[in-house]
C-alpha cells in the first residue's frame, strides 16, 4: 500500500516549520520616539518592537536585561554600556556623510565676544551629562588645558567643580535643582521630556538666550542659521560654522546602535533595519521632535566589524579623554599582559622579585586579547597590527650589530633545490598569522608577486598559528606534544603550540616536515650547534641555508645582503598617557634584572619556554621617539601595503581599530 500526502498537507508542515526571526525591541526614551517606532514597526511588518524607558540609563539596563535589544547611542553612552556590568556592544554605526565621525564644536552667537578660554562664569547649553560632544570633550578639554582646576573625584565631585566654574548651566541628566539644571526648560532628564536634551536641545537653549554657548556637533546649527553663529577655536579665536574641520575641540567616533554581545542577535537586527521599506529612518518632522531614534544627520548605516568593543569602538583618544574626567587613582605600578600559562608564570615570578611589586600581571588570550585590554586600562607588549602610535621602547637585539631592528629571512635546509620563485605548493613554516617576519613580510612579497590572496592555495600545507585550525595554514601544526591537549593548543599563537614564534618555525622545518621557515637571521644560531631546548640538541647551522629574493641561495651569515626586510626589533605598547610611567619603570626594571644583574630572575631569560614576554637574544631596551613610518621601515610598510590588498589578510583587530576615519592616523 502506497500512502500519500496531499500538496495542500505538504505546504501545511513546510509553513509550520519556517521559523520567523523574533522582531528586534527598540528602545525608547520619549512619546515622540515611541510614536515614530510603533510607525517604523506597523511598515516593516512586524520586524520591529517598541519598548519605552524614561532614559537611557533605563535602556541600557533593558537591553542587558533582554527585555529591549537595541538603541542609538552616543559615545559617552557607549563607554558606559561597555562596563563589565552591562557588557553591550555596538554593532551598527551612523555614517554622516562618508565618515563615521562627527565635530564636537563649542557654538556662539555672533553678536558675543568672548573666546574658549573666557569660559569662566559664562552661561552654558549642553547636549547631556556624560554625553561626548556636549559633556566629555569640552570639560575634558577645559580640564586638560587648566581652564577648570579640578584634582579628581576624591578631592570634589566633578560636577560641582564644573557648576562652579560656569554661572548656570542646562546639563540633562544632571542632579535637579542643582546650578547644572539651573538653565533647562523642563525637568532635566536626559531625554526628549527636556526640552533642551541633546544637539537640538542644546541649540535651542543658545537659540533662546539661556546660554550663552552651546556644545554640540558640527551638523547641529541649520543652514538657515549659519550666519548669525561662529564656532570658537582651541587657539581662542572664532571661525565661521563651515570651518569646523579647522576649529574644532575634537574629532568622535559617530553615535552606534548598541546590543547585547550575540552574533545572531547583531544580525537580526541589521537585516531588519534594511528592510524599512519607505519608512524614513532619519527624519523626526513628522514627528515634531529632532533625532529620534537615529540622528536626523545620518546618511546611512554602516555595520562595525563583528570583533569591535565599546573600547575599541571609542578608540584611543576618546578613552584618554574619559579617564581624564575620572582621574583615576595612578599606582607606582604598571600592569603587564602575558599572553597563555607561560608567559603568565614568568610575569609572576617577575612580580615576585620587588617588594614595590612594580609588575602586575594580567593574562590574555592572545596577543590581540592584550591589545583590547590595554586599550581599556592595561599595558603590554609589543605588536604591529593597529597604528595607535603608542610605541613606547624596542627590544635590542645580542646578535645584531644594527641597533633596533632585524632581519626577516626564509630558511630552507641546504640542498632543497628551492628558491623563491619555486615556492608554490611547498610546506611553510610560520611563527603565527599576522606576525612581522613570520607573515607580513613573506606572504605581503609573495602577494606583490602573485596578487594570490588565498595562501591556503598558494602552499600545500602550513603552520601557521592563529590560522583556523581546521585549514591546511594549520596542517603542519601539533600542539603541545600531548594528545589529549592537541584540540586545544594546536595552531594557536601561544607558547603551548611547539611550532609557534621563531623557534617554533624553525623547529616546524627541523622536525615538522616543513620546506621553509619565515623566521629572523638569529633563529637558527639560537637553536642549533648545541644552543636551544632539547629537540635542537643535534641541529647543526651548517645544514640550512638563506632563500634570497633574487632567486638564488647564500650562507646564513650572509644575511644582511640575502634577506626579505630589514624590520624594527620588537615593541613594548601602552596608550599614549602612560608612556612616560612605562619607560620610567622598565628602565628601573632592566637595571635590576637585565643582564648585568646579578638577580636570578632575569627579564630577557625564559626557563619554561622561549621568547617569554620579551625575546630573549635582547640586550636592553632603549626608548623610540621615531615616527610611525620611519619606525616601521620603508619595506616593511610596502609589504603591509600589498598583503591588505587582499581584504582576508585584514587582521580583524586591525579593522576594528581602524573602522573610523577619525582613528587612522599616519
Amino acid at each position: 500500500m502506497v500512502t500519500r500526502i496531499s500538496a495542500t498537507f505538504l505546504v501545511g508542515i513546510s509553513a509550520a516549520f519556517i521559523v520567523k526571526e523574533p522582531p528586534v525591541k527598540w528602545c525608547l526614551k520619549s512619546a515622540k520616539e515611541k510614536k515614530k517606532c510603533d510607525d517604523l514597526a506597523a511598515k516593516a511588518e512586524a520586524k520591529f518592537a517598541c519598548v519605552l524607558r524614561s532614559g537611557t540609563d533605563e535602556c541600557i539596563t533593558a537591553i542587558k536585561e533582554g527585555q529591549a535589544d537595541a538603541i542609538t547611542l552616543d559615545g559617552g553612552d557607549i563607554y558606559k554600556a561597555g562596563l563589565k556590568n552591562y557588557d553591550l556592544h555596538p554593532i551598527i554605526a551612523e555614517d554622516y556623510g562618508k565618515e563615521t565621525c562627527y565635530y564636537a564644536v563649542a557654538v556662539v552667537k555672533k553678536t558675543s565676544s568672548f573666546g574658549l578660554h573666557e569660559l569662566k562664569g559664562k552661561k552654558t547649553c549642553h547636549t547631556g551629562l556624560n554625553k561626548s560632544a556636549g559633556w566629555n570633550i569640552p570639560i575634558g578639554k577645559l580640564v586638560s588645558k587648566g581652564y577648570i582646576a579640578w584634582k579628581g573625584q576624591e578631592d570634589v565631585p566633578l560636577e560641582k567643580v564644573v557648576s562652579e566654574f560656569f554661572s548656570a548651566s542646562c546639563v540633562p541628566g544632571a542632579t535637579p535643582g542643582s546650578n547644572l539644571c539651573k538653565l533647562c526648560k523642563g525637568d532635566c532628564s536626559r531625554s526628549h521630556n527636556e526640552p533642551y536634551y541633546d544637539y537640538s536641545g542644546a541649540f535651542q537653549c543658545l537659540k533662546d538666550d539661556a546660554g550663552e554657548v552651546a556644545f554640540v556637533k558640527h551638523l547641529t546649527v541649520p543652514s538657515s542659521e549659519k550666519a548669525d553663529y561662529e564656532l570658537l577655536c582651541e587657539d581662542g579665536s572664532r571661525k565661521s560654522i563651515d570651518d569646523y574641520k579647522t576649529c574644532h575641540l575634537s574629532r568622535v567616533p559617530a553615535h552606534a546602535v548598541v546590543s547585547r554581545k550575540d552574533v545572531e542577535l547583531a544580525d537580526n537586527i541589521w537585516e531588519s533595519l534594511q528592510h524599512t521599506g519607505d519608512f524614513k529612518l532619519f527624519s523626526s518632522e513628522a514627528y515634531e521632535g529632532k533625532d529620534l531614534m537615529f540622528k536626523d544627520s545620518t546618511v546611512q548605516l554602516v555595520r562595525v566589524p563583528n570583533i569591535t568593543d565599546s573600547f575599541l569602538y571609542l578608540g584611543a583618544e576618546y578613552m584618554s579623554t574619559i579617564r581624564s574626567l575620572k582621574k583615576e587613582v595612578k599606582t607606582n605600578s604598571i600592569r603587564w599582559c602575558a599572553v597563555g600559562h607561560a608567559e603568565t608564570v614568568k610575569c609572576d615570578q617577575w612580580n615576585s622579585q620587588d617588594v614595590d611589586a612594580k609588575i602586575e600581571c594580567q593574562q590574555g588570550r592572545s596577543v590581540e586579547d592584550c591589545l583590547k585590554k590595554i586599550m581599556v586600562c592595561k599595558v603590554g607588549r609589543g605588536y604591529d597590527g593597529c597604528h595607535w602610535r603608542a610605541a613606547v621602547m624596542m627590544c635590542r637585539s645580542l646578535l645584531t650589530e644594527t641597533a633596533a631592528s632585524y632581519f626577516a629571512v626564509a630558511v630552507v635546509k641546504k640542498g632543497s633545490g628551492l628558491t623563491w620563485t619555486t615556492l608554490r605548493g611547498k610546506k611553510s613554516c610560520h611563527t603565527g598569522l599576522d606576525r612581522t617576519a613570520g607573515w607580513n613580510i613573506p606572504m605581503g612579497l609573495l602577494h606583490n608577486n602573485s596578487k594570490e590572496c588565498d595562501f591556503s592555495k598558494y602552499f600545500s600545507q602550513s603552520c601557521a598559528p592563529g590560522a583556523d585550525p581546521e585549514s591546511s595554514l594549520c596542517a603542519l601544526c601539533v600542539g603541545d606534544g600531548n594528545q589529549i591537549n592537541d584540540p586545544v593548543y594546536k595552531c594557536k599563537p601561544r607558547a603551548e603550540e611547539q611550532f609557534y614564534g621563531y623557534a617554533g618555525a624553525f623547529r616546524c622545518l627541523v622536525k615538522g616536515g616543513g620546506d621553509v621557515a619565515f623566521i629572523k637571521h638569529t633563529t637558527v644560531q639560537e637553536n642549533s650547534d648545541g644552543n636551544g631546548d632539547s629537540w635542537a640538541k643535534d641541529v647543526r647551522s651548517t645544514d640550512y641555508e638563506l632563500l634570497c629574493p633574487s632567486d638564488v641561495t647564500a650562507p646564513l651569515s650572509d644575511f644582511k645582503s640575502c634577506h626579505l626586510a630589514e624590520v624594527p626589533a620588537h615593541v613594548v605598547v601602552t596608550r599614549p598617557e602612560r608612556r612616560k610611567h612605562v619607560v620610567s619603570i622598565l628602565k628601573d626594571q632592566q637595571i635590576k634584572y637585565g643582564p648585568s644583574s646579578s638577580d636570578n630572575f632575569k627579564m630577557f631569560q625564559s626557563e619554561e619556554g622561549k621568547n617569554l614576554l620579551f625575546k630573549d637574544s635582547t640586550k636592553c631596551l632603549q626608548e623610540t621617539l621615531s615616527s610611525f613610518q620611519d619606525f616601521l621601515r620603508e619595506k616593511y610598510v610596502q609589504a603591509i601595503k600589498s598583503l591588505r590588498e587582499c581584504a582576508s589578510s585584514v587582521p580583524e583587530l586591525e579593522q576594528a581599530c581602524t573602522f573610523h576615519s577619525c582613528q587612522q592616523k599616519s
